[in-house]
């Protein structure tokens, strides 16, 4: 596994290539940037969008934390990170597409469904919880439906209705549900099985996860 030093050999292969490659790009990017796409994603090593969609420099503005998360909009104060990239993504990129990408295996979804850092101090797990409790819509959902199943297919339903939350977050920030309704900014639920590296992506009618 790559640690600093071997990062910053692979710096050293991007300024060699990458960089010199796409020179022209780079300048271009060096006045601004002026995505089309907003992506968020989980923070997990294993999910990188620009990978996964295999993008050039300046074509996805993304945003990760635990579990893929959108907060509902709320003016208390606070600092609101999530809602700060939405805003500038929105309202001063002007992105025409959010995309929320969901993943196999997440351990954010698997602790909201199991609360197993419920009663865990800040430091020590409650910071997690805190933040996945987002989830508990979905979570509800999940339990309704399945019970006390804690299968991988469970596990996966909760990582598929995480989406549906977010999405639905996203829907209460009034710049996002006005250009939705004038058909300036579509909302996009996918989810990405790292198991077989398949992008699912969802029905917005059915809510269901088709591959790609």
């Amino acid at each position: 596994m790559a640690d600093f030093s071997n990062m910053i050999e692979g710096y050293r292969r991007f300024r060699q290539t990458g960089w010199t490659q796409q020179r022209e790009r780079w300048d271009e990017l060096s006045e601004g940037q002026s995505p089309r796409v907003m992506i968020i994603a989980c923070s997990d090593s294993r999910v990188d969008p620009a990978q996964i969609f295999d993008t050039n420099p300046g074509e996805i503005f993304v945003v990760r934390n635990v579990a893929a998360l959108v907060p509902p909009f709320e003016t208390t104060p606070g600092h609101h990170g999530v809602s700060a990239a939405l805003e500038f993504a929105v309202q001063v990129l002007k992105v025409s597409e959010i995309i929320v990408m969901g993943h196999g295996k997440c351990g954010g979804c698997k602790a909201a469904l199991s609360h197993d850092l419920k009663d865990a101090e800040p430091g020590e797990g409650g910071f997690i919880h805190s933040w996945i409790e987002l989830l508990d819509p979905a979570r509800e959902t999940v339990i309704a439906r399945y019970g006390d199943d804690r299968s991988r297919d469970v596990e996966r339903a909760m990582e598929q209705e995480s989406v549906k939350v977010s999405l639905a977050n996203l829907r209460t920030f009034p710049c996002v549900r006005s250009k939705e309704r004038k058909g300036a900014l579509k909302l996009i639920g996918a989810f990405f099985a790292i198991s077989d590296g398949q992008l699912h992506v969802m029905d917005e009618q059915s809510g269901i996860f088709s591959p790609a």
